[in-house]
Parts: C-alpha cells; structure tokens; sequence
C-alpha cells in the first residue's frame, strides 16, 4: 500500500495495518458498541479466528485510500451523530499514523443494540 524509501530502505504499509487502525479508532468512538461482519464468510472466518480487522473494508488505488466501517451503535443514541464523530476519528487516527490522507470514510450501521441497564 503506501511504500516509501529512505536512506535505510523501504517502508511498506499494509491495507490491514490501516484497517487495523481504522478497528481500534472505531471502537474508542462514543456510541459505537462493536463492529459488524461485512458479509456472510467474514461472520463465518471471524467466529474461527480472533481477526482484529474485522468490520473494516480498506482500498487503495496508489493515490488514495477509502475506508468501509461497519458498526453496531448503542440503541438511544443519535446515529448520524455517531457515525460522524466515527468518520473524523478514523480519518484523524489514520492520517495521523500514516502521514497519508484518506479520500472517503463509508460509515455502515449494521445495527443497533440494548445494553442491559442492571
């Protein structure tokens, strides 16, 4: 993904260490009560193995990078207000990490749940 020379070497970034970043911002984001399976095998693979990228789809073309989050939100709170305040903490821990700017953040809500009050 993105891949820069020194005078040491190279540096190489993987779309799973941005997504892996992209996973650990969304979970700290007010509302957001875990991430969601993209489709039906990702469900199937993550209940086998502990994926830490789970919920978050990367792309990158060369030049930019777009980021696909699917979450779960805290039924009571307001949705569009949690998936923008997930798209700006995704986008600032990104670019902050990386030194690259993000082109789009897609923020899915998936669903909603409960939380037991007892």
């Amino acid at each position: 993904m993105g891949e820069e020379t020194t005078s040491l070497g190279s540096i190489h970034i993987s779309p799973e260490a941005v997504a892996t970043i992209a996973y650990h911002a969304t979970l700290q984001s007010y509302g957001v009560v875990g991430l969601a399976p993209k489709n039906l095998a990702e469900g199937l693979a993550h209940t086998i193995t502990r994926e830490p990228t789970r919920g978050v789809s990367v792309r990158y073309d060369g030049e930019k990078i777009d980021i696909d989050i699917f979450i779960i939100v805290e039924y009571g709170t307001r949705i569009a207000s949690v998936a923008t305040s997930v798209a700006n903490t995704v986008r600032f821990n990104v670019e902050k990490a990386l030194g690259l700017r993000v082109n789009s953040i897609d923020v899915h809500v998936a669903g909603l749940r409960v939380s037991n009050d007892d």
